[in-house]
C-alpha cells in the first residue's frame, strides 16, 4: 500500500524547512556559533563551520579541523560511504576515561561537489553531553544514522524516526 504524502510542519518566523532543502544535498558555508562540549570540554567551537542540507533531514555542522581539538580525537577503522560526498573516515573521541565510538567523520577526499568539507570535521550530537548552534542546546536527529541537528531554527518533520525510511 502507497505511503501518504508528507505534509511539512508549519515554518514559524525565522525557520527554514528542511522540505525546501535541496536533493541531492548541498554543502554551504555558515557564520552561526556551532560547539560541541562534553564533560566540560569545548571539543570544537567555530563560526566559521559548513553545514550539509538535503530533503527532509536536519542540517549537518563540519567544523574546520583548525576549530577542533584534535588530541580529543582518535582515528577509528570504522568507513561509511555516502551517495553524494564519498568515503569518511569516522574518529573516537576521548576525554578522560570516556571513549565515544565512531563519534565524529571527516572526508579526506569527498566529491567534487563537496570539496569544501574536505578534512573537515562533523559529531554526532546524541554522544556529547551539548552540541550548540547559536547557545541553543540542539536535539538529535532520529534514527541511529543520520547525524542532524535540530533546533527552532528549522521545521520538519524529520526523516530517521518511525515511518519515515522511505521519504
Amino acid at each position: 500500500m502507497p505511503q501518504p504524502p508528507v505534509q511539512p510542519d508549519p515554518v514559524k518566523p525565522g525557520q527554514e524547512s528542511v522540505w525546501d532543502y535541496p536533493r541531492p544535498a548541498i554543502c554551504q558555508p555558515t557564520a552561526r556559533h556551532i560547539q560541541v562540549i562534553h564533560q566540560g570540554v569545548y571539543v570544537a567551537d567555530t563560526h566559521q563551520s559548513m553545514r550539509t542540507l538535503e530533503t527532509s533531514h536536519a542540517p549537518s555542522y563540519y567544523f574546520p579541523p583548525e576549530h577542533v581539538q584534535m588530541q580529543y580525537l582518535q582515528p577509528s577503522l570504522h568507513r561509511t560511504f555516502c551517495e553524494w560526498k564519498g568515503q569518511a573516515q569516522y574518529f573516537d573521541v576521548i576525554i578522560g576515561d570516556q571513549r565515544l565510538s565512531n563519534a565524529a567523520w571527516r572526508y579526506h577526499d569527498p566529491s567534487a561537489t563537496f570539496i569544501a568539507l574536505r578534512n573537515y570535521i562533523s559529531f554526532y550530537a546524541d554522544p556529547f553531553d551539548q552540541c550548540l548552534v547559536d547557545g541553543e542546546k540542539v536535539t538529535p536527529q532520529p534514527g541511529d544514522f543520520y547525524a542532524g541537528w535540530i533546533t527552532s531554527h528549522i521545521a520538519g518533520p524529520f526523516k530517521g524516526g518511525p515511518g519515515s525510511r522511505f521519504w
